[in-house]
């Protein structure tokens, strides 16, 4: 049986697979000067952008959350596989032939993995695209063709056909080498009293993830005589499909997404197709569930939004009841986003595929360029509940509506927006604003606490902390450019690193075999030579980190940061000496205070040599 992986192998694998390449599959990367790269964290909610990128390092690392490591490490971290398991899929992706040691500890048997599942499910979009062409699928052509949508839209999407006959995709998969236990695992076969296919007669659309890869289905109901009476049914929850974090279209809408920093939120997948073959390339769709928070951090991380570079979200609603009710609670989850939040709504009530198909494409891109901001929206919707001709419901319609004004992000906008209220009232203003600020107060001002941070992050040295400078700044070179630094390191020790997560740093290069043994795997031996979490996000932050330089590291720089730091030793042995001279008697202890008084001079003499060389190097 197989074991585990060779050490060369995964080195081959680390080389191979680019960091940014990987990383850009789940967050929109912009550059950062110094050859790093920056975007939101994909692992915690944040405002601003801490994630850094450094591919010539194949290093990441978040300065909030302090996550960080490789690229094995990333994708163990983003979508939760093993070790083994992470290896062989980016091996797999990059082309990487992986050998293994012959006796060694067996692979995990606990099911399939993720590239089976992937592969099982490639092998089913082109079953199902086949299929649409059979005369069975007849229903399902005609289907398209009343949407509007031909042949090439079909080809552009992927859109099927599942087979009617109840086994054909597991017979099929059958053939093509898959076992049943990975058909079932993979959400395209169920088990009851025997084995079926999930999907049966059904329109079929792939369900793919930011990296392309087909990780499920959405099936459209199309004969009278279907068992399941859902109209759409989906994939059910699997190792590689969680609908809570799945948008239909992110595959083909990624970048421009990211391009224009828009996103627009439709409803369904013939929405998202309207949408695009119209020109709106940013549109994806949820797969049967409410938009959620989750799907907002992925928007978020594709848009880049953050407090400096802020984009919008637009979300389609139908004008029903419904609809409304969706508004409502993309309202609440508004907090999700630095930039602002729109709604588009068509007048009539159509959605994007029935405007498309009854008034043309170009209704379809005016339909988003008309859109509204989200709070108006949901004001408008609050207040129309209420007989504003009478007082009294005036009245309920303004406390009512100003809660959600209280609500409302930025705070230098809800005087602007009290008073709006007030217009669509037909109120005073003056008493719009009392009441948002009686809302406030009921609700006794309280915001959002801030995340806990991890205990191991408060133990970690912080970059901004100028006592720490030198030493912050000298391991970035030894981590950064370890063959630049060289022997210039040789006469540092760890007596020279004052804060302990600095000094473990050191300690951990020096059970690397130190700077002379670095190599092009340099940064993740360093991590691999400690098993403290607290030191490895160190590692990555100090790998990824701009220097405080705006020129190319030289020698003379690296040489400025190691005379200072031992300079700063020098001194700190110093203070040290001088302190224990006060507390000796010269009389009584002369031999004592003599030595020592000699030893301090020669400090002092020692710690002017290190200035001066640090100065050379200025």
């Amino acid at each position: 049986m197989a074991g585990r992986i060779r050490e060369e192998s995964i080195a081959e694998v680390r080389e191979t697979a680019r960091i940014d390449d990987v990383v850009s599959d789940y967050v929109t990367l912009r550059n950062a000067g110094g050859g790093n790269l920056k975007g939101l964290c994909p692992f915690h909610d944040e405002k601003s952008p801490s994630f850094n990128v450094t591919p010539s390092r194949g290093v990441y690392h978040c300065f909030g959350c302090q996550a960080g490591g490789d690229v094995i490490r990333f994708v163990m971290e983003i979508d939760g596989l093993g070790f083994t398991e992470t290896v062989e899929r980016l091996a797999e992706k990059f082309g990487v032939e992986l050998r293994y040691e012959e006796g060694g500890p067996a692979r995990p048997s606990g099911g399939p993995q993720r590239p089976r599942l992937i592969e099982a499910h490639k092998v089913a979009a082109e079953f199902f695209v086949g299929q649409l062409a059979a005369p069975e699928a007849l229903k399902a052509r005609q289907f398209l063709d009343e949407r509007g949508f031909d042949q090439s839209a079909a080809e552009t999407f992927g859109v099927g056909f599942s087979p009617r006959g109840g086994e054909d995709l597991l017979r099929h998969l059958r053939q093509k080498g898959f076992t049943d236990k990975e058909s079932v695992a993979s959400g395209l076969v169920g088990e009851g009293r025997g084995l079926y296919d999930r999907f049966r007669g059904r329109l079929m659309w792939p369900i793919r993830d930011t990296s392309g890869d087909t990780i499920g289905f959405g099936a459209r109901r199309l004969f009278d005589d279907d068992r399941i009476e859902a109209k759409y049914l989906n994939t059910p929850e699997t190792p590689i499909y969680k609908k809570s974090q799945v948008l239909y279209g992110i595959d083909l809408a990624r970048r421009e997404i990211a391009r224009s920093s828009q996103a627009v939120i439709v409803e369904g997948y013939t929405d998202v197709m309207a949408c695009h073959l119209s020109g709106v390339r940013t549109a994806v769709a949820t797969c049967g569930t409410a938009f959620g928070d989750d799907h907002a951090r992925v928007v978020r991380r594709l848009l880049q939004d953050h407090d400096e570079f802020r984009g919008e979200v637009i979300f389609t609603f139908d004008g029903d009841a419904a609809g409304q009710k969706a508004a409502l609670r993309a309202f609440e989850g508004d907090q999700n986003f630095a930039g602002q939040t729109y709604v588009a709504v068509e007048p009539n009530g159509l959605d994007p595929c029935d405007l498309r198909l009854q008034k043309g494409e170009a209704e379809v891109r005016e339909l988003v360029a008309r859109r509204v901001p989200l709070y108006r929206f949901v004001l408008a919707n609050v207040v129309q509940r209420y007989d504003l001709d009478r007082a009294d419901g005036r009245i309920d319609a303004m406390r009512e509506a100003a809660k959600l004004v209280r609500a409302i992000r930025d705070r230098s906008k809800v005087d602007a927006f009290a008073r709006e209220l007030a217009g669509m009232l037909g109120i005073d203003p003056n008493d719009a604003q009392r009441e948002v600020r009686r809302a406030a107060a009921r609700a006794g001002g309280t915001t959002t606490p801030a995340s806990t941070r991890p205990a191991q992050q408060a133990e970690l040295p912080d970059p901004k902390d100028q006592r720490f400078t030198i030493e912050r700044e000298t391991l970035k070179l030894v981590v950064q450019q370890p063959q630049l630094v060289g022997r210039a390191i040789d006469d540092v020790g760890p007596d020279d690193f004052t804060h302990g997560a600095y000094r473990a740093v050191w300690d951990t290069i020096g059970r690397v075999g130190g700077v002379g043994s670095a190599d092009a795997q340099w940064v993740a031996r360093l991590r691999g030579a400690t098993a403290d979490e607290r030191v490895r996000s160190l590692l990555s932050a100090l790998a990824v980190e701009p220097l405080l330089t705006a020129k190319e590291p030289d020698a003379g720089y690296v040489g400025q940061h190691v005379h200072r730091l031992r300079e700063l030793t020098a001194m700190r042995r110093i203070a040290d000496l001088k302190s224990r001279l006060q507390r000796t008697n010269p009389v009584e202890q002369a031999a004592d205070y003599n030595k020592m008084f000699g030893d301090l001079v020669a400090l002092e003499q020692h710690r002017r040599n290190l200035r001066e060389l640090a100065l050379q190097g200025q």
